[in-house]
């Protein structure tokens, strides 16, 4: 008899790679174009522009929350950290991929700060939960922040450690989750992923911080438009 409590374990134990779903070796057709910003979802950008890959649960509001951060150029969302190669939607959700949900967030660092950036990555879900965020279970909702550079690395592990440091003066026990490491593959999701919530207003957001602020970042600033 099969029982809930081992199809939640099949999704929230990461699949051994020779177990994981074998996927394609043709890109998932995505959107041409950013649907906030009218300009070419995978670029080219500016020479200057960064990157940077956060994972905070389902990815359609973590989207929202980057687009409307002033400084950053362009957003997409995708699959990272796992295993199939460009997988859908749909794999990713039965926890067989490994992938976690990732938006890609390319920003000026002129006009806003990576170490900004993290502080409104920590502060908007809760990176404690492992492999969940709030009601949605499994793998694919899982905390992550993968690097582009070494600095990247460094100040995300900074920035953790400063964020589990909040969290213990506000009496919060729990130990933070959240993978980090450099960026691995970078799978574009399905076009009707793409800015959802700016096709969809009132569709779903699962973000949900833990009301603890972050140490103030050093260099520019940026908060999230309203």
């Amino acid at each position: 008899m099969f029982f809930l409590s081992d199809m939640l374990k099949k999704k929230t134990d990461m699949p051994e790679p020779d177990k994981a779903l074998r996927g394609r070796g043709e890109p998932m057709k995505t959107a041409e174009t950013h649907a906030v910003f009218g300009t070419p979802l995978k670029g080219p950008f500016d020479g200057e522009a960064e990157t940077a890959y956060f994972g905070m649960g389902c990815f359609w509001g973590a989207e929202r929350l980057f687009w409307k951060t002033p400084g950053v150029i362009s957003t997409a969302v995708g699959y990272a950290g796992g295993y199939t190669p460009n997988p859908t939607y749909h794999e990713t959700t039965t926890g067989q991929t490994g992938h976690a949900e990732i938006v890609k967030v390319v920003f000026d660092p002129a006009k806003v700060s990576y170490e900004a950036l993290l502080n409104l990555f920590w502060e908007e879900h809760d990176p404690t939960q492992g492999m969940r965020q709030g009601n949605d279970i499994g793998t694919t909702y899982r905390s992550a922040i993968y690097t582009t550079s070494d600095a990247q690395h460094e100040a995300a592990l900074q920035s953790r450690d400063g964020y589990q440091a909040a969290l213990a003066g506000a009496g919060r026990k729990s130990r933070i989750t959240t993978e980090i490491r450099q960026a691995p593959e970078f799978f574009y999701a399905e076009a009707d992923h793409q800015q959802y919530l700016q096709k969809v207003p009132n569709g779903y957001c699962g973000l949900a911080g833990t009301g603890v602020s972050c140490p103030a970042p050093t260099g520019v600033e940026a908060t999230a438009a309203q």
